[in-house]
Parts: C-alpha cells; structure tokens; sequence
C-alpha cells in the first residue's frame, strides 16, 4: 500500500518533465571499496553506479505496482565521487512515449556533490507493461 506522500503510478497521469524526488547519501570509502570489490576492479570510480539513483527518486514519489521491463540505460560520467563527500541526487520524468503500442518511460537522474561537482547523468528506459514481454514465443 502506498505511503501518505508517495503516489499510486499510472501511467496515464505521468507527466513528463515531473520532478521527482532528491536527496542527499555520504559516499563512504566502505562503500567504494565494496562496489570495486563486487566489481572486481580495484580502480573502479563510480560506485554511485550501483546505487540506482533514478529507482531510488522514483521510489520517493511513486508506488509502482506495475512493474516493468528494463528497455535500456544511459550513463554519462563526469567527475568520479570523492570519499567523505555528500551527494546529491535529483530525479526527474524525462520522457514517456508508446512504441509498438507498448508505454514507456524514461528516468533521469543527476547526482551533484557538496562542492558542486557534476559526477554523473542516468536516464533509464522502462517498459511499463512487463505481461506483454514474451508473448510473441508463446504458443
């Protein structure tokens, strides 16, 4: 069930260019050391990656019952995030549009840090009607 501020998502009220939530994490060196460990690659420099930040400011609005089909990701990388160091995310509706009669969305996420550094830009394509992935296989 929903929270007391966070919506019910439908697709069908979505609004492109909606803001969605931000907030704001301390990068720790466990963290960092953590992802390069789960990554195998001890010079790995941007573990935000593994912290899903556009999933996260959705989450913040919406409740999504639907479900959906990862349709594709866009990563720009900036500026690798310093230990010690508040990040802050914004999140935002980038885009929604239907493609083979199916609807999708677009996430976008910025992530800043405490002295204004541009670190890394994520929008994420979803298919928000997962039922329908498979079916031309299905006898």
């Amino acid at each position: 069930m929903a929270g007391q501020n966070i919506k019910e998502f439908d697709y069908d009220k979505l609004v492109i260019g909606e803001e969605l939530g931000s907030y704001e994490y301390v990068l720790t060196q466990e963290m960092l050391d953590n992802f390069r460990a789960a990554v195998d690659d001890p010079e790995a420099s941007f573990p935000t990656l593994a912290v899903k930040h556009d999933a996260t400011a959705f989450a913040m609005v919406y409740e999504d019952n639907t479900g959906g089909v990862n349709a594709g990701n866009e990563v720009e990388f900036f500026n690798p995030p310093i230990p010690g160091k508040t990040i802050r995310v914004t999140g935002r509706v980038a885009d929604k549009y239907l493609r083979r009669d199916k609807p999708y969305m677009v996430i976008e996420a910025t992530a800043i840090d405490e002295d204004g550094r541009l670190l890394e830009k994520l929008r994420t394509y979803q298919m928000k009607k997962p039922d329908e992935v498979g079916k031309k296989w299905q006898t």
